[in-house]
């Protein structure tokens, strides 16, 4: 229970790597906040972290609305005082070609992947400093280190995450905080279902077909499991991890090796 005493705050935390990272926080003895904008998916994470004898409290979030982010801020203040450590595991992706990539889109990638990691991130991180630790890990995406066809906006949206987590992990390297990034290639989630379903829809491949070209993409021909990436974000999180500041580490099998 090497996190006992701590609070973590997920968002994004009702699926997928969100959902794993509170998880395993939560086995690791921190009390979870997790936030996520459908209440199924809080109550069966915070369920979950109840049946194993953990601390969890289900928090209703949209994170590209600041009104909303501050409701999950006073919420937690008044429950556990603050968060020791915060994961921004809220996200979205559309693909579509950057000629048929609508204003809505671009403003929606952005809103979510980046200004949502800036808004929880700026309204927690005063108080690590304030306390002389913290850890704050953020989620990107290798489309946060590289370039991909049909997901300009979203590419964009991830290199913000990754610029921003260095920018930020400077500014208080010196306070007992971190800042990190985690850059995952396809993860099996839902997000990647609907990556599947995309390129069905758009190029007439298979379902089979589809997930080869994707699966081609690892050079361990696999989805990356999202126990894999809240493994990473663990390691991040844990007192013997304070030397790692600013980073943004790939978990894609190999494919991208700088």
């Amino acid at each position: 229970m090497r996190l006992d005493g701590r609070v973590a705050l997920v968002t994004g935390g009702g699926r997928g790597i969100g959902r794993a990272a509170a998880l395993a926080l939560a086995r690791e003895g921190a009390r979870v906040a997790v936030a996520a904008r459908t209440r199924e998916d809080l109550q069966s994470t915070t369920s979950e972290i109840a049946a194993s004898g953990g601390e969890a409290l289900p928090l209703a979030c949209d994170v590209s609305s600041k009104q909303s982010v501050e409701s999950v801020v006073e919420a937690l203040v008044a429950r556990w005082g603050g968060a020791d450590i915060v994961v921004n595991a809220a996200g979205d992706a559309v693909s579509a070609p950057l000629a048929r990539t609508t204003d809505d889109v671009w403003e929606r990638m952005l809103a979510v992947n980046l200004t949502g990691t800036f808004l929880v991130t700026r309204a927690f991180v005063p108080q690590m400093v304030e306390r002389g630790w913290g850890r704050v890990v953020n989620i990107a995406s290798t489309a946060g280190r590289v370039g991909f066809p049909y997901v300009s906006a979203y590419c964009a949206s991830k290199h913000g995450v990754v610029g921003f987590t260095r920018a930020v992990a400077i500014e208080v390297a010196a306070k007992g905080v971190t800042v990190n990034a985690v850059c995952p290639g396809y993860v099996d989630s839902d997000m990647t279902l609907r990556s599947i379903d995309n390129i069905v829809r758009t190029t007439g491949r298979t379902p089979q077909e589809a997930r080869q070209a994707l699966l081609a993409s690892n050079p361990q021909g696999r989805l990356v499991a999202p126990e894999e990436v809240a493994h990473l974000v663990l390691m991040l999180c844990q007192p013997e991890s304070a030397g790692i500041n600013g980073q943004a580490i790939v978990l894609d099998g190999g494919a991208i090796q700088a």
